[in-house]
């Protein structure tokens, strides 16, 4: 696996109370990098990541809010950079399914506006109103944003047409954020495939998990490390890599 020295560096990353977030901020603070974990205020996962990383003698605080609230957003980001005391990398992971089923194109009756309402709000404008409040501290220490989109977002799986607009949504945002904030700030994503994250609110079917390994080329589904590892790669390497979304699905989408 690649390694950097981010010692002195500091990022933030939403949604880390489990899965890719966590994976990210596990290997950024085992990297040397200090590291704000973002989380919904309720949710017992998320100071328990930060006192579990705390133990392993990282530097790690606790950033709870929720991006999908206009004005929280961005007091979470801005209490974080308070403590952090800068900001080289936003990760903007936090989303939500809005599900705890598949929904297929089909089913109209269950894309309610409380449904598009819900997904839109945090994977979309969470993404828009995170990176804004972020840009101050970013352009100071000329650093980078990474959000999660999906393969949702750039072919039409996903787990409803609500969650794949929105994440087409980021892919189009990322875009217009690298022209707005360069040259002083990077701003990616990546498209992840299928993940095996059994805390994700989709329970996904034994014959899904099965079929999803056989389709993808390299056999196997993605571990939120895989993620993450192209993640910090978008973060804190590829210098001349911008505005793009890198689908990491071991080859699910060919």
């Amino acid at each position: 696996m690649m390694q950097f020295d981010l010692a002195g560096k500091a990022a933030l990353v939403t949604g880390a109370a489990s899965g890719i977030g966590l994976a990210t901020a596990t290997m950024l603070a085992r990297m040397g990098c200090t590291v704000a974990l973002g989380f919904l205020p309720d949710d017992p996962r998320g100071p328990q990541a930060v006192a579990r990383l705390a133990n392993e003698g990282h530097k790690v605080i606790a950033a709870p809010g929720n991006v999908g609230k206009a004005g929280e957003a961005e007091r979470m980001v801005l209490d974080a950079v308070a403590k952090l005391g800068r900001l080289d990398l936003l990760v903007n992971n936090a989303g939500t399914p809005a599900s705890t089923q598949v929904v297929p194109p089909d089913a109209f009756d269950v894309m309610t506006e409380t449904m598009w309402d819900a997904i839109l709000q945090t994977n979309l404008l969470g993404v828009f109103r995170c990176s804004k409040a972020a840009v101050p501290a970013l352009r100071a220490a000329r650093g980078a944003i990474v959000s999660v989109a999906s393969i949702a977002g750039v072919s039409s799986q996903g787990s409803s047409a609500p969650y794949g607009a929105s994440k087409a949504g980021v892919v189009n945002l990322t875009r217009s954020l690298a022209r707005g904030l360069g040259p002083d700030i990077r701003v990616n994503a990546i498209a992840p495939g299928s993940v095996d994250n059994d805390e994700w609110p989709i329970k996904w079917t034994a014959e899904y998990r099965r079929d999803a390994t056989e389709k993808a080329a390299l056999k196997r589904r993605c571990a939120p490390e895989d993620l993450a590892e192209v993640i910090v790669f978008l973060g804190f390497g590829a210098a001349m890599v911008t505005g793009q979304t890198v689908v990491v699905d071991g080859g699910l989408t060919l």
